[in-house]
């Protein structure tokens, strides 16, 4: 069993870069605490940050946590907040960005196999 008190004890990484701007990660439960199904991800998201828009072969589940923001699906951005949940199918393009003036975080399951970060 794992236990940790605060999600922002867990060591962040960081991402900017041309398609990703003002992201933090950090990995809860994965592989290295023998998970065997899943990995449990935190993301935070800067405001003006964004994720990646990106597509690939698992899906993804979401849950945020807090602050607002925005996902894009279909060709379109859709407004989330906290306590939204998110299914993506996979192969389904999408991407999240913050457009609020506070931090946006959201818990994100993937499946075993898929990059953990």
């Amino acid at each position: 069993m794992k236990i940790i008190r605060h999600f922002e004890e867990i060591e962040a990484r960081s991402f900017s870069g041309d398609q990703v701007k003002g992201v933090a990660g950090r990995v809860a439960i994965g592989a290295a605490d023998g998970a065997a199904n899943f990995c449990m991800r935190l993301f935070t998201v800067e405001p003006g940050g964004h994720t990646p828009r990106h597509s690939h072969d698992w899906e993804h589940e979401i849950l945020v946590h807090e602050g607002k923001g925005q996902v894009f699906r279909d060709g379109s951005w859709n407004d989330i907040e906290r306590g939204s949940v998110i299914f993506i199918p996979p192969n389904e393009e999408h991407q999240l960005r913050n457009n609020d003036t506070t931090p946006f975080v959201f818990a994100c399951l993937i499946p075993q196999g898929a990059p953990e970060l």
